[in-house]
């Protein structure tokens, strides 16, 4: 098991990370709240990860805080979510507020979340009930998103949207009203996915 990469981070397409760890690039998905929390790229960067192994793929997932990937790890568990769906849910929220939502058993605001519904956001609420009061406090973020470049925030944003399950003319909908003068695109998702569970 692949449990902590270090190592200088070499691209950043939301959800997706490339890590260079001593000549070797790893890529791996990071939810929404690590992706933003990242410095630029060139930097280095520690990560926690959790490596999932099947018949057809292995693969990889970073996190900046144990919470996180103890969340993550907590998730997988239950019956009928996998890791797309578990990396949705901590993308469209903070580990604090879905600890938060778990016990004030609000499955309501989980629906408002791509792919959930109610019975599987029920589920959530009384599987996770025992589990959260367990979990570390969230580590404190390391650094901010890097600011574009040439101008394609807005469909880098969209793309990084539609890989955690948006529809297409969903994510354009919720990007629609939000600033893009200089905002990264992992920004703009950020402020999306608030958008969406308000």
């Amino acid at each position: 098991m692949i449990g902590r990469l270090h190592g200088v981070l070499l691209e950043k397409d939301p959800p997706h990370l490339l890590i260079d760890v001593q000549g070797v690039g790893y890529e791996l998905d990071a939810p929404m709240s690590t992706v933003i929390d990242l410095p630029t790229t060139g930097a280095e960067v520690t990560l926690h990860t959790h490596l999932v192994v099947r018949e057809d793929a292995q693969s990889l997932f970073g996190f900046l805080s144990l919470t996180e990937r103890n969340l993550f790890r907590s998730l997988i568990r239950i019956s009928g979510v996998g890791p797309k769906m578990a990396l949705a849910l901590l993308s469209g929220m903070s580990a604090e507020d879905l600890i938060r939502c778990v016990e004030n058993q609000d499955a309501a605001l989980l629906t408002r979340l791509p792919g959930i519904g109610k019975k599987t956001a029920e589920r959530l609420v009384i599987e996770l009930r025992d589990r959260v009061s367990t979990l570390p406090a969230r580590a404190t973020s390391i650094g901010q998103g890097s600011r574009p470049k040439d101008g394609d925030a807005r469909a880098d944003a969209v793309s990084g949207l539609v890989a955690l399950g948006y529809k297409p003319a969903e994510a354009s909908r919720l990007l629609r009203d939000l600033p893009s003068d200089g905002l990264a695109s992992d920004e703009l998702i950020r402020q999306a996915l608030q958008k969406s569970v308000r």
